[in-house]
């Protein structure tokens, strides 16, 4: 499926701005399943300074300056993105068992096993919190086999965890979201990424977009999808296994991958420091994915 998105942000602040800087990540990766042909960044006012390079995971970076007086910032990421199939990954690591995989993590050697490694290990958003134990335990007893197991706490996350966006922002920690079973998809994918991690498994965050189909007879909207979050699962010798706990479902072609990281933190798609004096800011968001010949 071949897919053009959209991704505007607009800031509209009570009083000029003096001075902001501002780093952007929206630009969709390339890598095996999926294929970015295009994609364009446009900033208003036009940025004083302005440079591209790619983080320390592999994503594109966009960092930008506005060092004069200005009443609003918009940003505007326009790509066009092919992703190609449905995953095979969940057959192709169908019989290594969890404990297997986690005993490797801890001391394999080869390339990617030192890779992933670092994503085993605790991240800002991504800490031991209370309950978590008694929560990821059922789904991993002695040697079953990992895909199982990650389907299985997928599949509970679903079932267990209302889908809330009035619940939870990014500054909720994760312990309220496994108090209150309440969340969005950034939280349950944070969630599973926790519960992943207590087992000695490597497991990161992924940032992008989900293609949305409205109801039989009604017209598509404009603007109506939204950023989407979902987790991989590393697995030697077969790669990473991307799964969205929203859903219920494995990751394929409706989902595009912008990035990927530790937890949201290393991904959020637009941050930044300014300068205000105390002046009030208002913020608008819209996502238009459109599958296009």
């Amino acid at each position: 499926m071949k897919y053009r998105v959209s991704h505007r942000t607009s800031y509209r602040y009570d009083a000029p701005i003096s001075l902001g800087y501002s780093v952007a990540r929206l630009t969709p990766r390339t890598f095996p399943g999926q294929v970015c042909h295009d994609s364009t960044t446009v900033i208003d006012p036009a940025p004083d300074d302005r440079s591209d390079r790619t983080d320390v995971f592999g994503n594109e970076v966009t960092w930008f300056s506005l060092e004069r007086p200005h009443d609003h910032l918009d940003v505007v990421a326009t790509s066009e993105v092919t992703v190609e199939g449905e995953p095979a990954a969940l057959l192709m690591a169908a019989s290594q068992r969890w404990d297997e995989v986690r005993d490797t993590l801890a001391h394999g050697g080869s390339p990617d096993v030192v890779v992933a490694r670092s994503y085993v290990m605790r991240s800002p958003l991504v800490t031991p919190v209370a309950g978590l134990e008694e929560f990821v335990a059922p789904s991993f007893p002695p040697d079953r086999p990992l895909v199982d197991a990650v389907v299985d706490l997928m599949g509970r996350i679903y079932r267990d965890f209302t889908y809330d966006p009035g619940f939870t922002s990014v500054a909720t920690p994760l312990s309220e979201v496994l108090e209150h079973r309440r969340g969005v998809c950034q939280d349950f994918a944070h969630l599973a990424i926790a519960c992943l991690r207590t087992r000695g498994l490597a497991a990161r965050y992924v940032s992008g977009y989900l293609e949305t189909i409205p109801p039989p007879g009604q017209e598509r909207l404009e603007g109506a999808d939204a950023s989407h979050a979902w987790f991989s699962v590393f697995v030697p010798e077969v790669g990473w296994i991307d799964l969205d706990p929203t859903n219920d479902q494995a990751v394929g072609n409706r989902h595009i991958t912008l990035g990927w990281g530790r937890d949201y933190r290393d991904v959020a798609p637009l941050v930044g420091v300014l300068y205000t004096g105390g002046a009030g800011q208002h913020l608008e968001v819209a996502v238009d994915v459109v599958a296009i010949p």
